[in-house]
């Protein structure tokens, strides 16, 4: 990989300037001590070696589209795509979904890397990816970056930050990486790391937990050639004071949904000025929930992501919502994430779904029958958000491109009719 060479002058000049040797076991330094990472916001790149001394190596230029029409390529697609498949197969199949993407317009794509506190790319820093086979020898973030950009596909790296494993799979996780350590250390287990509902959360209350996924970001946008990174709205998973009790009552704050928003936003600008400081110009966008209330329960700041600079490149809500939608309809709620988007240094792009094709829609109140009566809500939401100058991301490919036997035929005419909307 173009990067071994890179990485490897980085620890040797990191070396130079510390007087310290490489360690075959750095994931395992993360027990004995805080994670010490560099300042994103002033330290330069490549560990503070000045331009006069050495010169940088070119930053990637990133492929990027204005406006994005986007598709997120989920998790659950591994199982049948990569965890039984051979590199061969796994390259095939990736690059036939790609093919069907961008024949219907789409020209960029949300590639799911870390769903779980792990990785399916090379990282020192998370174990191996849970849908990934055993003795994985290949790399499928690498395998998705060529095949992407060889359909001249931008390519976003998608992150779950906080969200880690059950608790079953963090026992077998191995003792070497920073999460595992945190488990097994009785004053992080339960701080840094909290249960919800038999899954462990990382709680962004703690700076060494910030700094771990902000470095886990840098990780990727340093190793491998990504367009963007990309989270979505698993931040806070539950209203519950026992989540960050301690870190709430040694903060000596008194408002909890305040102390959790500015957690949230600590982390996110974190995430920011790490991928920044990486490459100036690779994307940094949120996905969050689709309503203002929703955001709210996940203490998600929606508002200063908006209208501050230092947060996001892009913001894509997840209007999943029908037309007729009672509690949330379609038009309106995009009208009310575009006057909330006031800087100008963020670009909107609407969410849609395809996945509520056929069925009842129980949220939705008088409008729960709308996508069981009408199979072409999701092509109209396309057509309405491209006249407001919008761009759009469709969840998700496999929604849309292997939907339930029944809808089938009602599915490919609504692919038919998206393909001319993006491409005409």
């Amino acid at each position: 990989m173009k990067q071994i060479f890179r990485t490897a002058v980085c620890l040797l000049c990191l070396c130079l300037l510390c007087g310290c040797t490489p360690q075959a076991d750095t994931p395992s330094s993360f027990a004995q001590e805080e994670l010490h990472l560099y300042d994103y916001e002033q330290t330069p790149r490549h560990l503070g070696i000045s331009e006069t001394e050495t010169q940088p190596e070119p930053y990637y230029q990133p492929l990027n589209y204005s406006p994005q029409y986007a598709m997120w390529f989920t998790v659950n697609d591994y199982p049948e795509i990569l965890m039984t498949r051979t590199e061969e197969g796994f390259t095939a199949a990736i690059e036939e979904r790609f093919d069907n993407a961008a024949a219907m317009g789409i020209n960029t794509v949300y590639v799911h890397v870390r769903a779980f506190g792990d990785a399916y790319y090379m990282s020192e820093f998370f174990s191996q990816g849970l849908y990934a086979p055993a003795g994985m020898d290949f790399d499928p973030l690498e395998i998705m970056i060529q095949a992407a950009h060889a359909r001249e596909l931008s390519v976003h790296a998608w992150l779950n930050p906080l969200r880690c494993q059950s608790d079953v799979q963090m026992q077998e996780m191995d003792d070497s990486f920073p999460l595992k350590q945190w488990y097994n250390d009785a004053e992080k287990n339960g701080t840094y790391l909290s249960l919800v509902n038999d899954r462990w959360w990382l709680c962004p209350a703690y700076p060494e937990v910030r700094e771990l996924i902000a470095e886990g970001a840098a990780e990727i946008v340093r190793n491998y050639e990504v367009d963007g990174i990309h989270i979505d709205d698993y931040f806070y998973p539950t209203t519950d004071i026992d989540f960050d009790a301690e870190a709430f009552a040694e903060s000596k704050e008194t408002n909890l949904s305040a102390f959790r928003k500015a957690q949230c936003n600590l982390m996110v600008s974190e995430l920011y000025r790490a991928v920044k400081a990486e490459n100036p110009d690779t994307a940094f966008g949120i996905s969050p929930q689709g309503t203002l209330s929703g955001n709210e329960t996940q203490y998600a700041d929606v508002e200063t992501w908006c209208s501050e600079e230092g947060y996001c490149d892009y913001i894509v809500p997840q209007i999943y919502f029908g037309l007729k939608n009672e509690n949330a309809p379609f038009a309106d709620t995009v009208s009310l994430w575009k006057n909330l988007v006031t800087q100008d240094t963020v670009e909107l792009v609407i969410g849609i779904c395809t996945y509520k094709m056929g069925k009842e829609d129980i949220y939705a109140g008088s409008g729960k029958t709308e996508w069981l009566e009408d199979f072409s809500v999701s092509s109209k939401e396309v057509s309405l958000v491209q006249e407001m100058g919008l761009g759009a991301a469709i969840y998700s490919y496999d929604s849309t491109f292997s939907p339930a036997e029944e809808i089938r035929e009602q599915m490919a005419k609504e692919r038919s009719a998206i393909e001319t909307l993006l491409t005409e």
